[in-house]
């Protein structure tokens, strides 16, 4: 039996050697070039089994390629690679009919994973589909991260499909940035997108705001009211801080989501629910649910896709792009032009930023108002940082902080933040989680996420460190080529 013939387009020879000498180890015949216009050829002679191409390539855009391949070859499938790891690229690869999209630099063992589903998936010829019109100039989310990848990736999986998604993150990582992506880029784009905020509403009024009311349900409802999952008619509804909603509103959503249709308060007639619903919160709601607090049934309804956005001081990486993205917005809407010398970003990637990106942007703004000098230097971020939160600064250098002291003085940070507010009641198991998601995080990629050698150091059944990795939501990624 012939053995299968990838295609791979790519105008960097390292890449193409090291595709070449990978798939051939693994069984697969291979064919090179530099150009989309040899590609495009081997396609219309009917060679190939499947093509692996880059975005930008010297002649054609590989995204543009999809489209002309899948009119005359519906079953051939493409699998993208792209430097431009941007979530616009991986929605374009998703949208014009990519099978995968790999951000470079890329896992060569996901890859060849990739290879192997694309060629035994069965084919099941769907149609394109179409993007915005404004796909180019729409830059929702910011960062190359491995960690922000995985996002793109997972939003533009979902661009053809409905389906509800609970996404999890720390205040002021961008939750509804996201959500309004997947809303922007989905099958529901054309409707409205309507966001609640669950902590935000007296409890008494969640149900109306929710399901609306009829004139007279209650003193003072003069007039009929809309709520929101008819304001959403065909769009999404985006139910923020889903952890706040009382009980007696989840268990009315429940039921809303097990039939697909509610009545308002004071209502008889049933409304048809034609909305996806996307969720979010900061809280745990596994925790949640353990003390009685939110529904087991109504949290495996809405966690159907689950999406966990990564706090900032998880994605260093992206500190700089961002903060240079919010200086030009700052100049858009009319403030002086500024820019960031490698002292002060270096100073912005070791700082903690408990308020996250939200707190990056506040911060960036006010620099750009306030800020005398165009160039911004280590010295005026140390002058604002010390100023805002001296609390969540590192120890000093000539005495290292040992682990226990850190946790102590976090801890003391927490405990004092709740000082005459709210008891907390679940502060064991947050510290449990925050110290136990980055030391997983951190072995696995001290082996380069071997799981094997990473079980061997943690001192855990290989087993277990496989249960953690899923119930924390820790990204894995193998050896980078």
């Amino acid at each position: 039996m012939t053995p299968p013939t990838v295609l791979v387009a790519d105008d960097d020879r390292s890449i193409r050697t090291v595709l070449t000498q990978a798939l051939g180890r693994s069984g697969y015949q291979v064919r090179c070039t530099g150009n989309t216009a040899t590609l495009w050829r081997w396609v219309e002679e009917g060679e190939g089994d499947l093509v692996i191409t880059d975005v930008v390539m010297p002649d054609e855009n590989g995204l543009d390629l999809i489209p002309r391949i899948r009119r005359i070859r519906p079953d051939l499938r493409v699998v993208v690679m792209s430097a431009q790891s941007t979530l616009i690229t991986a929605v374009k690869a998703a949208q014009r009919g990519a099978f995968e999209y790999l951000p470079k630099p890329f896992d060569l063992q996901e890859l060849l994973a990739v290879v192997g589903r694309a060629l035994t998936a069965p084919v099941a010829v769907a149609a394109t589909v179409a993007e915005p019109r404004d796909a180019d100039e729409r830059m929702p989310l910011i960062g190359r991260s491995p960690a922000m990848q995985e996002i793109y990736r997972t939003i533009a999986r979902l661009t053809a499909a409905d389906l509800t998604v609970m996404i999890n993150g720390e205040s002021g990582t961008g939750k509804e940035l996201v959500a309004r992506a997947l809303h922007d880029y989905g099958k529901r784009r054309a409707g409205p997108f309507v966001a609640i905020n669950m902590a935000a509403i007296p409890r008494e009024l969640i149900e109306s705001e929710l399901f609306g009311h009829e004139r007279g349900a209650f003193t003072g409802a003069t007039n009929r009211s809309q709520g929101r999952f008819e304001q959403a008619n065909a769009g999404t509804l985006f139910l923020d801080e889903i952890g706040d909603m009382p009980p007696e509103a989840q268990t009315r959503l429940l039921r809303v989501l097990q039939e697909g249709e509610f009545t308002s308060v004071g209502g008889r007639q049933p409304i048809k629910a034609n909305v996806r619903i996307i969720a979010a919160t900061h809280r745990d709601l596994r925790n949640s649910i353990r003390q009685g607090l939110f529904r087991e049934d109504l949290f495996y309804r809405l966690n159907v896709v689950p999406i966990r956005l990564p706090p900032l001081r998880e994605r260093t990486e992206d500190i700089g792009p961002l903060a240079r993205h919010f200086l030009d917005r700052a100049r858009e809407d009319g403030l002086p032009a500024k820019s960031l010398d490698a002292g002060a970003l270096d100073r912005l990637r070791r700082y903690g930023w408990p308020g996250n990106v939200r707190e990056l942007e506040n911060l960036m703004r006010r620099l750009a108002a306030l800020c005398a000098q165009d160039v911004i230097t280590a010295d005026v971020i140390d002058a604002e940082l010390t100023e805002v939160a001296p609390q969540v600064e590192a120890p000093a250098q000539s005495a290292p902080e040992t682990l226990a002291r850190a946790v102590e003085r976090h801890i003391r940070q927490f405990l004092a933040g709740h000082e005459g507010g709210v008891a907390p009641s679940d502060i064991y198991d947050r510290v449990i989680s925050e110290v136990e998601r980055p030391l997983i995080r951190m072995t696995l990629a001290a082996t380069r996420g071997n799981q094997i050698k990473a079980a061997a150091m943690l001192g855990l059944n290989r087993n277990t460190l496989r249960k953690k990795i899923r119930d924390l939501e820790i990204p894995v990624v193998r050896g980078i080529a």
